[in-house]
């Protein structure tokens, strides 16, 4: 019982890094699609890219409490794991958003890139919690 309260702690901790993670993620892809232009999926992959990485500290530091002294290979597990999470995320929104009707115009893209969120989520706690971060 008490493992399972943990793992829910954690993932209750992975979730609030997570959301600081989808605020810089999205006003990333937000400036990037809306202010530069780029493309949706380039946009999504900058703004991945800066989420990530600001994902990888906390994580490290606050919800797994990671003493691995080489960070270099954790972050690149991190990264793999997350890297894996984008593809998820970018397939779960090419396939909702050619599936779905076209009601919504520019915002539909938005809400199901909320959704794509939601599915890559599941990924990259349990990706990060049996590759990245297992205790030896």
């Amino acid at each position: 019982m008490a493992r399972l309260k943990d793992l829910f702690w954690k993932f209750v901790k992975f979730g609030v890094v997570g959301a600081s993670g989808m605020v810089v993620h999205f006003a990333v892809l937000y400036l990037m699609r809306e202010v530069v232009g780029l493309n949706d999926f380039v946009a999504n992959t900058i703004g991945f890219i800066a989420a990530a990485t600001s994902n990888y500290i906390l994580n490290r530091i606050w919800t797994f409490r990671s003493k691995e002294k080489q960070v270099g290979v954790e972050y690149v597990k991190f990264i793999l794991v997350s890297l894996v999470g984008l593809g998820v995320n970018n397939g779960s929104l090419w396939l909702m958003r050619h599936l779905l009707p076209d009601w919504a115009a520019d915002w539909r893209f938005y809400l199901l890139w909320a959704v794509a969120v939601g599915i890559t989520t599941l990924w990259n706690f349990f990706g990060n919690l049996l590759f990245t971060f297992r205790k030896k």
